[in-house]
């Protein structure tokens, strides 16, 4: 995908369509537009924030010459369970009939090539490959037929888990609230229909996930509908849809890779808390 506009259908355009990150460059941190085709991608800085119409300040960098960071740093991160039904039945469950909303902690988000942290009182951390929905302005009580209208896009999520804390708990805050347990990116893209969008996951180059967004038992309509009965959703904040079946764990040494069509692949090394 280049910086400039494609079509999409209908119901999921965008005013303005582009790749939104967040970088770290010699003369600071800043949010920026991604331009380019892949290898020779330029960076124009934003003026303030990446939400409404952006401005820029004339400044621009290759893609190369800076760090990738964490697209977006919300106020909250929402995440919803089992809403693969393969899913579900590998965790040993029914699909649920409604969403299963859990939070974790906006601590835990990292961007790309951060290491993935596992701590030193867990056994088993896993990956779980996500197509995440980064909230663009202000809102409640959305209806899902309008839920286009209050996203900014979407990235690419990995929701870590301890998973034998999840289990042992009863309750998953603190299997999933680690820090470094989020990581995000490499960048939001807002010119995206998420129906049918393939997502995989790689641990050391091996697949371990592989689906489709169009299997997901509640849309992301239908989520932001849910979501947003019960919470005011507020700009940057991410929504994680569910991850499809293939779970697994990870350990010191790996690399854990989470791709989803569209909008690229999030990459990170595991390591052992000291």
């Amino acid at each position: 995908m280049t910086g400039s506009a494609k079509s999409a259908p209908a119901m999921w355009d965008m005013v303005v369509a582009m790749r939104l990150g967040r970088i770290a460059s010699p003369d600071g941190v800043a949010f920026v537009a991604v331009e380019g085709d892949e290898g020779s991608e330029t960076v124009r800085e934003i003026a303030e924030h990446p939400f409404g119409s952006p401005t820029f300040t004339g400044r621009s960098w290759p893609l190369a010459d800076v760090r990738v960071l964490a697209p977006i740093l919300a106020s909250k991160v929402i995440c919803i369970g089992k809403n693969y039904a393969a899913h579900a039945a590998e965790m040993g469950g029914e699909a649920p009939e409604n969403p299963v909303i859990f939070l974790k902690p906006n601590t835990s988000i990292i961007g790309p090539e951060v290491p993935i942290v596992r701590p030193p009182s867990s056994d088993r951390v896993d990956y779980e490959g996500e197509l995440a929905v980064v909230i663009g302005r202000p809102c409640k009580d959305v209806k899902a037929a309008a839920a286009k209208d209050v996203i900014l896009g979407y990235t690419v999520a990995n929701d870590v888990t301890a998973r034998d804390q999840q289990k042992a708990d009863g309750q998953w805050t603190r299997g999933k609230g680690y820090d470094t347990f989020c990581p995000l990116g490499p960048w939001i893209v807002t010119d995206l229909d998420p129906t049918d969008l393939e997502i995989t996951t790689e641990l050391d180059g091996e697949v371990k996930q592989r689906s489709r967004t169009s299997l997901l038992l509640h849309s992301v309509g239908d989520i932001i509908e849910w979501v947003s009965r019960v919470m005011t959703l507020l700009p940057g904040d991410v929504i994680l849809t569910g991850t499809p079946e293939g779970i697994g764990p990870m350990v010191a040494g790996q690399r854990v890779s989470v791709s989803v069509q569209g909008i690229g692949t999030l990459s990170n090394p595991v390591v052992d808390k000291p």
